[in-house]
Parts: structure tokens; sequence; C-alpha cells
């Protein structure tokens, strides 16, 4: 697998989208935010871009030429957990949770406001932070080790690749100390209370996201249990 640069917290935005009145829009608004920003138009561009300049967040159009959005996000997760937001005109309720599903971090339907915009990018990159609020950043989660500062989960050894997201969510339920952590206080802690409005199935989506890549099966739970009516908790005696 070839190596994909490193994020780090001056690296570029990567703004994709086939309309270049969005890209100068979008890189407006991000600019005067401080961000570099550099954007593409179709998506073969988008991977390449992925793969050399190692963005810290990745703005993604869904239709997209020569490589649609969710191809483009496909090629980034098989090498890299960078952060996506996902654009679309495509705004149902359903579209949003396929996105989602699909592994974007955030989903954008258009048209949308740039402020709002701007909103999500910080939220998600405010993810890919240690948390200052608890002195603890390791865990262990039956078998496997949570380092929160290198961003890694472990299991014998073997890296288990996790978006910020999907950390994120790992993160605020180990840290309950096996507690039940309802959908509401797990959606602050992907989005955050100043976000703008999210849909409650969104934890639903990513803790399924998460079961996959942990290997966990919902009806004989080694590491997350659903508590039906109430939201879940992680099996710290597991």
């Amino acid at each position: 697998m070839r190596e994909v640069p490193t994020a780090s917290d001056d690296a570029p935005i990567l703004v994709v989208d086939d309309d270049p009145k969005i890209l100068q829009l979008v890189r407006m608004y991000l600019e005067r935010e401080g961000f570099a920003v550099i954007t593409v138009a179709d998506g073969l561009a988008a991977v390449a871009a992925i793969r050399e300049r190692g963005p810290r967040l990745v703005v993604l159009d869904l239709m997209l030429p020569t490589l649609d959005g969710f191809e483009v996000l496909r090629a980034a997760r098989a090498e890299s957990d960078v952060a996506v937001l996902m654009l679309s005109a495509r705004g149902s309720t359903g579209d949003r949770i396929s996105g989602i599903a699909s592994g974007a971090d955030d989903y954008l339907p258009k048209p949308f406001s740039p402020a709002e915009l701007v909103v999500r990018v910080k939220a998600l990159l405010r993810r890919a932070e240690p948390r200052q609020q608890s002195a603890r950043k390791s865990f262990s989660l039956g078998d496997l080790a949570i380092d929160l500062d290198r961003h890694e989960v472990r299991r014998g050894g073997e890296r288990i690749a996790l978006t910020q997201s999907e950390l994120s969510l790992l993160a605020a339920l180990v840290r309950a100390g096996g507690r039940i952590v309802t959908r509401e206080v797990l959606l602050d802690a992907l989005y955050g209370k100043d976000e703008a409005e999210v849909l409650d199935r969104t934890v639903d989506v990513y803790i399924r996201r998460l079961r996959d890549k942990l290997g966990d099966d919902p009806d004989r739970p080694r590491y997350v249990a659903t508590v039906r009516g109430a939201g879940y908790r992680a099996l710290l005696d597991a």
C-alpha cells in the first residue's frame, strides 16, 4: 500500500467540486478563517491530491467527473483516515444516511450556507484534536488498546484503522466507564453542542461502522452493547 502523507495542522483542506463557483465560494470562506485550501474539479484529481498532499480534511462533492464522490471516498478510506465532509444536491434523510454509512464523517446537502460549512469543518477538525477535559489518554476495551494521544486502536499489536469520527465515538463510550451513553451525548461527542441539525440515526450508522471494523457482533457483543431505548455502553468488563 502506498504511504499517504500524514495530515498536520498546517496541511491544506482539499475541496472537490466540479462547479467553479462553489470552489471559489468555499475557498474564500475557509481562507477567511485562516485555512490553507487546495481545490480540484474531478474524482481522479481528488484521489491524487489525497495521496500526494495529505490534507487535514476533504470537502467532497458527490457528483463528479471521472470518479464520483463515493468512489473517491472508497479510495481514500483504503489508505487514509482523513476527515471527509460530503456535499450533495441529494439531501433526503436516506441520502444522508447512505453518505455516512459509506464512510463520510459528515454530510451537508446543497444548497448550503457557506457559514454552516465552516462550522461543520471546524467541528470535524476538533474531533482530531486531543481532548483536554480528560487526563487519561489510554484505555483497554476487552483485547483492544486505545491510545487517544496517538489516535490509534490496536488489537494484538495490529492497528485497526478508524476514522476520527469513529474514534471520537469509541472514546466517548470508554470514557463513560461502562455507563450507558445516550444518543444525544454521542451526537455532542461527534458534532459539538453548537453544531447544526444532525440526525439521531447518524449515531446508529456510526455504531454499525465501528462494530464492523472491530468485528463486533451486535447480537453477541464483546465491545459495545446496545441498551434498547437508552443508548449504548462499552463493555469494559468484557
